[in-house]
């Protein structure tokens, strides 16, 4: 058996991108980020009228087990077409359809921003992820959404 990714892989996933020893799990915990809220409020530009809304002090963190080759990620609406990961109506920064969480063979993520309106950003980064591009994740990558929601991807 070859080591070489897969033909089908996506071109930004490098082909040296560490293959994870089968046999875990991986889950994402959705939680309230003060520190991510903090940035998005710093970030914020002089002639931005926008309100990212006031931090939340009352959600509690969740967590939801990755089983399926395609994890939607936004807020409710159509029962049809609600997402997996459901982040409900409360942080005003969310798309219906925000993001994507893909399976990769070899036991591997990535995120694609699904195009948004408000962008999707990793581990605090301050440019947006491109829309419809995969971006390869690690155990312990951090994707931020809308003014204040984290979700922790992690391989336990």
């Amino acid at each position: 058996m070859s080591d070489d990714p897969p033909a089908d892989a996506p071109a930004d996933v490098p082909a040296d991108a560490p293959a994870e020893v089968p046999g875990g799990a991986w889950v994402v915990t959705v939680w309230a980020d003060r520190d991510y809220h903090d940035l998005v409020l710093a970030r914020r530009g002089p002639d931005d009228t926008t309100s990212p809304g006031e931090f939340p002090a009352d959600v509690e963190p969740r967590e939801v087990r990755l089983v399926a080759e395609e994890t939607r990620v936004g807020r409710g609406g159509d029962p049809a077409a609600r997402p997996e990961i459901d982040l409900g109506e409360r942080d005003p920064g969310v798309s219906k359809l925000h993001a994507v969480l893909l399976a990769l063979p070899r036991d591997r993520w990535v995120v694609i921003d699904a195009g948004s309106t408000n962008g999707t950003t990793l581990n605090y980064a301050e440019d947006p992820l491109t829309p419809d591009t995969p971006v390869a994740l690690r155990s312990g990558d951090r994707i931020h959404v809308g003014a204040w929601t984290t979700l922790t991807v992690e391989r336990r």
